[in-house]
């Protein structure tokens, strides 16, 4: 009696050749794998990671320079007609203009503001010692009082210890200094450059990355493309825009109450907010400091335009500015900022939200793509995701024609 197909096939072929469960088990055994070895042989990429490393800085400082001009050059090309490379120098010629003007009256000021800030910090801080400790000269809060003494006294022990290892290192190492000085300049001068043919070649560079993809794949890459410029874009210019008016709300909030070092606290305010959540937190700590020292009432003060900042931000300029267009919660935020934080410091905070925006665009993309090619999902499930993904995009559309 001749046997059925189906009679042919063996329990190995039905558990392991015909199980998707088993297929996709194997192939996340494959990447991993090819990972495993690819890290027994990290030292062939060192030359590409040394490449990365002196080209990344000024192709990262001409791209975020890129997405804060390119919009402007756009409104000057579409509506006014105005060519792009010309557009492109009459911009380039105010920045410089703005550079100089900087250079010649901010920067003078600010450093005279920073010199004596660190001229008298230390002053500071100890006022601050003697007035923790004062408050503490209740007996029954003695043990509290000692515990901050030693825990005062261990942290300044290791910063003179630190600053007598550092200072002898940093002048036996003044060629690597001016390494540095001269990477710092090359990059300056650089992205200049860089940022020139990117404003030059807007609309192309989309186009000479799509046109090695494979016909099938080459409106999805694109539109993947797209959609990473638009998110690096937002996040970019949102964050920078908020840090610019935080540090003229702290700014003029200082100059009214009077506090000392108003513009440099202001300004560092402004930087230390491009950390989410907590950059506005670590930027009123020194001010404390320094209003502790004045006196009480200042200190009350310098909590009262922190409050009133904080309101102002939070209710109205980040949901203007930034909205929620990078779609994270905020639990989301905060796990990544630890990681990032964790992994990389204060360059993984600053950068973890956008890199892990790019990554959250291509798995999306990726996991949309699994759905429509795997028996997994039900049709119905499929027709959902596609109504939501056109709903998406009509309203992306329709933003773009309201600006």
């Amino acid at each position: 009696m001749k046997e059925t197909p189906e009679r042919k096939k063996s329990w190995f072929y039905k558990w392991f050749l015909n199980n998707q469960l088993t297929v996709i088990l194997i192939n996340i055994f494959l990447v991993f794998l090819i990972i495993f070895l690819f890290s027994k042989i990290r030292f062939v990429f060192n030359p590409v990671s040394q490449i990365l490393g002196i080209t990344m800085p000024p192709v990262i400082l001409a791209l975020v320079l890129y997405y804060l001009i390119n919009p402007l050059i756009n409104v000057l090309e579409s509506k006014f007609h105005i060519n792009r490379i010309i557009s492109i120098t009459f911009v380039f010629i105010i920045i410089l203009a703005l550079l100089i003007w900087g250079v010649m009256s901010l920067i003078p000021f600010v450093q005279s503001q920073v010199d004596s800030l660190v001229k008298n910090w230390p002053q500071y801080w100890n006022s601050l010692n003697n007035s923790i400790q004062n408050m503490f000269s209740d007996p029954k809060l003695h043990i509290i009082k000692e515990r901050l003494i030693a825990t005062n006294t261990s942290v300044t022990k290791s910063f003179e210890k630190s600053m007598d290892q550092i200072l002898p290192q940093t002048m036996n190492n003044i060629s690597s200094a001016v390494s540095v000085l001269t990477n710092v300049i090359v990059i300056l001068m650089t992205a200049p450059f860089i940022l020139f043919f990117m404003l030059k070649d807007d609309k192309k560079f989309k186009n000479s990355v799509v046109k090695f993809m494979p016909d099938r794949i080459k409106g999805s890459v694109g539109d993947m493309l797209s959609e990473m410029s638009q998110s690096l874009s937002s996040y970019i210019t949102g964050q920078l825009t908020v840090a610019f008016w935080v540090a003229v709300m702290f700014f003029v909030g200082y100059l009214i109450i009077g506090q000392r070092y108003a513009l440099i606290l202001g300004i560092v305010a402004g930087i230390l907010n491009l950390i989410p959540y907590i950059g506005s937190t670590l930027a009123l700590i020194p001010s404390l400091v320094i209003a502790a020292f004045i006196a009480p009432s200042m200190v009350l003060k310098v909590l009262l335009v922190f409050v009133i900042e904080q309101t102002v931000e939070t209710r109205v300029i980040s949901p203007i500015i930034v909205g929620n267009k990078m779609q994270m919660h905020p639990v989301t935020t905060i796990l990544v900022l630890l990681v990032s934080a964790g992994m990389y410091g204060l360059v993984g905070m600053i950068a973890g939200i956008p890199i892990f925006a790019i990554l959250k665009i291509i798995c999306t993309r990726f996991f949309n793509w699994f759905k429509r090619n795997s028996s997994w999902y039900s049709e119905q499930e499929l027709l959902e995701d596609n109504e939501v993904s056109d709903e998406s995009e009509d309203t992306n559309t329709s933003k773009k024609d309201h600006k």
